[in-house]
């Protein structure tokens, strides 16, 4: 039984005792449990926060439907801003706080990896959501940190063998200075030279910087087939226009960290079309409870789009409640708990944690900017050859 149809027969009994109960005696009121979510709320990347809160909380409000519940879940949503310095203050905040059983946290890699300690120190289960550097998960051995979204490492290699693939040669290779952007420098350099790629020369940028005149003259007298960026959508949408700008023709590539309907919105059709990008997992439309979530999330008339990896964050906090339900609000119960997790039902998948709480995820799904959106690669005009990459 998939997912989609698990959790339809579920919910839909779950709400028909609801009105059955409605006639009945009142039922006795549920002991509140609170859980956390952090994400960038506002800020350049907000739209994936919000999407990725959004999702979080409509798992809350379907748990909360549901009279076979122990609980009645309170979710309290904080902004992280993408900033590291916010993050340590916002995460401070839910693991000082004794309420707080667990949290959903995290879409930048940099703030992860500046408040995981925290949630060590205070023994708080956390779910990573999408932020994808390896060491938030690899670069320590605490059993409170988890993911279920995938790491740059798979990313990268699936963008180093489909690049090649195409046929390019040479590659151009910028990146932003935070951790993130350096991990995914790492790892594409890596791959993408046991592949036989070459790097004619790599620029590091800060996360700020609004002008590229400097980086991108250099690259032009490069002259690579392909200019590869890792970081968030705000400094690649003013990278693509400023390429346009110096008459730089080469395909433009990017990482995770552009997927979102805001790469549009900066940019116009012409400059966003043939963008390629890589990300974990499969489009939400063809994940094991795409179904499900997408039509509850439209039922739930967010005024955000779940974007990315809001699947992903619906599936931490999904996780996270079924955990509670399991052994109760109790930090160290939760985190036990999660450290046994093999092939939990999820709307993504199965989630199974290693020993560092990573789920192995290995699809790594690829897209193209076509018309506007976003399209898997296979479903796409450019993979049957109707239209044309750069350079190709």
């Amino acid at each position: 039984m998939t997912f989609s149809t698990h959790r339809r027969k579920l919910f839909s009994a779950a709400l028909a005792a609801t009105l059955s109960l409605s006639l009945a005696a009142p039922a006795l009121a549920k002991d509140t449990v609170k859980v956390g979510f952090i994400g960038p709320l506002s800020g350049g990347v907000s739209n994936m926060g919000l999407g990725g809160r959004n999702s979080a909380a409509l798992a809350v409000a379907l748990r909360n439907q549901d009279p076979n519940a122990k609980y009645e879940y309170e979710l309290e949503a904080l902004d992280d801003e993408c900033k590291p310095n916010v993050g340590v203050q916002v995460a401070t905040k839910l693991a000082t706080n004794r309420k707080v059983v667990g949290a959903v946290t995290h879409y930048c890699s940099a703030v992860a990896m500046g408040t995981v300690d925290i949630y060590h120190k205070f023994n708080l289960p956390m779910i990573v959501w999408a932020a994808v550097l390896p060491d938030i998960t690899y670069g320590n051995d605490y059993t409170e940190i988890h993911r279920v979204n995938g790491t740059m490492i798979n990313q990268n290699e699936t963008a180093a063998d489909f690049m090649t693939g195409q046929g390019y040669k040479t590659w151009a290779i910028i990146h932003d200075t935070t951790d993130y952007g350096k991990g995914h420098n790492k790892y594409f350099s890596q791959f993408l030279t046991e592949k036989g790629g070459e790097i004619l020369g790599t620029f590091g940028v800060t996360s700020d910087q609004q002008d590229f005149t400097a980086e991108l003259t250099k690259i032009k007298e490069l002259n690579p087939d392909v200019v590869y960026f890792g970081g968030l959508t705000p400094i690649a949408v003013r990278i693509r226009q400023q390429m346009d700008k110096l008459g730089i023709e080469a395909q433009f590539q990017g990482v995770s960290g552009i997927k979102s309907d805001a790469y549009f919105a900066g940019l116009s059709g012409d400059l966003a079309e043939g963008t390629v990008t890589f990300l974990e997992g499969a489009p939400a439309a063809k994940l094991p409870g795409g179904e499900f979530f997408l039509a509850e999330y439209e039922k739930a008339n967010f005024g955000e789009d779940y974007e990315a990896y809001g699947p992903f964050s619906f599936a931490a906090m999904s996780l996270l409640l079924d955990a509670i339900e399991e052994v109760g609000p109790d930090r160290k119960a939760v985190n036990a708990y999660l450290a046994d997790v093999k092939e939990h039902d999820s709307i993504t998948g199965p989630i199974t944690f290693d020993e560092h709480g990573q789920n192995t995820v290995a699809l790594i799904t690829k897209y193209v900017a076509q018309d506007g959106k976003w399209v898997v690669w296979e479903d796409s005009e450019y993979a049957d050859g109707t239209r044309k990459l750069t350079g190709k």
